[in-house]
């Protein structure tokens, strides 16, 4: 689980760091009791473990993957060093480090001219995008759908632009009509879809989207934070891979490589197609910019200090996993895919369970089968709890029920929500833990009809 080879490169990597700045005259820096240190960081890894085990397959709850080897050393070694890339004063080689990275991740999205840079996650990602659309479309509303992240109608509500929650179909995804019934009324300015929602990975329409905002004049942006690179996956349904197809043509994308990036928090991303949104970001600094003629990533960001440190790792993963279809980096998208595809099928066999619809991605909801959804709901509770006492980590939601209209618990549904089981399967090594998954689980049921 944990390999303490990575170490010694990281010991090599200081070595090899420290070599570059042997010009530089001796000084005396802060000294540390090594022997407190030791405690302390002994403490620190003692506190650590009253965690969930994050890192292990049959942790399937909640979206949270382990960064890859290289990003936690890249990670590290920049930290030696702790630059910040608002200006190029105070991070040269990571400003540098960042461009190429998210250059890297605008041509997997199709564009090469673009505006874009790295922040703290997706919150303030969007929240740049819903900035700048707001910029562009003044007093004109927000629309996104009813499953979109709840941060949308948050930050509408920080930027005073008025936020309208569009109806999401049986399967999660952003309502055609519903959407088109409020673009006639002319007070669309943009529409925010969601390509793979958090609670179920539902993948919006995106192509039809696009014919709406032609037909009334509204801007699309696009919220890839979970599902944003999937683009590379293989194994997608048709409409999930038409939906990745047309992305190229969003006014905005936000994709968090803190999600499935293996990088550590907090890393978002945010890019506009059109680069003369920059002119919006304009500001004086009358000590900052000074350095360089060339571009300081503050200028086009309205984050301020950002950690240099993030846009090493994210360098460093993207030259040892580059972001192409058919590479080692799809592959790990395709195998969490097809977890789920696996995971699904079990539980509507066992007769135990009943899944929601097929999932299109990677995130897996489910319900015990009862005769009431109210049943349902409190036997969902029972089993998370049963779960992890056999240490199986799963997650619960609270859902539509008409989520289940094409089950055979279509008939049953008596509340409009019910609380079920979430399974969010983004870690590669799940295809192949699902059999213990799936029994544990079972071992979870059992346990509370006994």
């Amino acid at each position: 689980m944990f390999d303490a080879r990575e170490l010694a490169v990281l010991a090599k990597a200081v070595d090899k760091l420290g070599a570059g700045f042997r010009e530089l005259p001796e000084h005396t820096s802060q000294n540390c009791d090594l022997g407190r240190l030791e405690e302390v960081i002994l403490a620190t890894a003692d506190r650590l473990t009253d965690n969930f085990p994050y890192f292990h397959p049959l942790y399937a709850g909640q979206m949270l993957k382990p960064p890859h080897p290289v990003a936690r050393l890249a990670y590290a070694l920049a930290m030696y060093i702790n630059p910040n890339n608002h200006a190029l004063d105070g991070g040269l080689a990571t400003s540098s480090m960042e461009k190429e990275a998210v250059a890297e991740i605008a041509a997997m999205f199709g564009w090469s001219n673009f505006l874009g840079h790295l922040c703290g996650g997706g919150t303030m990602a969007n929240l740049e995008a819903l900035w700048v659309a707001g910029q562009l479309s003044p007093r004109k509303k927000v629309f996104a759908s009813e499953q979109a992240h709840y941060t949308h109608k948050r930050i509408s509500g920080v930027l005073q632009l008025e936020f309208d929650a569009v109806r999401c179909d049986d399967c999660g995804r952003m309502d055609l009509n519903d959407l088109e019934l409020r673009a006639r009324a002319g007070e669309a300015g943009t529409v925010v879809a969601t390509l793979g929602t958090t609670a179920t990975g539902s993948v919006d329409p995106l192509p039809e989207i696009f014919m709406l905002g032609e037909r009334y004049g509204f801007r699309v942006h696009v919220d890839a934070a979970y599902g944003g690179y999937f683009k590379l996956a293989s194994n997608l349904t048709a409409s999930a891979k038409q939906a990745f197809e047309m992305i190229q043509r969003a006014d905005s994308i936000v994709i968090d490589p803190h999600k499935h990036g293996l990088q550590p928090y907090g890393c978002g991303c945010v890019l506009f197609r059109d680069p003369a949104v920059g002119k919006l970001y304009k500001h004086d600094s009358p000590y900052t910019y000074f350095s360089s003629t060339d571009l300081h990533l503050g200028e086009i960001s309205l984050e301020c200090s950002r950690p240099g440190a993030s846009a090493a790792a994210l360098w460093a993963t993207q030259k040892l996993l580059p972001l192409v279809k058919g590479g080692e980096f799809a592959s790990g998208l395709e195998a969490g895919r097809e977890a789920a595809l696996q995971f699904h099928k079990l539980l509507r066999d066992s007769g135990l369970f009943v899944p929601a619809f097929e999932p299109e991605l990677d995130i897996v909801v489910f319900l015990a089968r009862e005769t009431t959804n109210q049943a349902a709901s409190g036997r969902s509770r029972e089993i998370f709890a049963g779960a992890a006492r056999r240490g199986l980590h799963l997650a619960i939601a609270e859902l539509p029920t008409r989520f289940w209209s094409k089950t055979e618990l279509a008939g049953l549904a008596t509340t409009e929500t019910v609380t079920c089981l979430r399974s969010v399967l983004m870690k590669p090594e799940h295809r192949e833990w699902i059999l213990q998954i799936i029994e544990r689980l079972a071992e979870a049921h059992s346990d509370t009809t006994s």
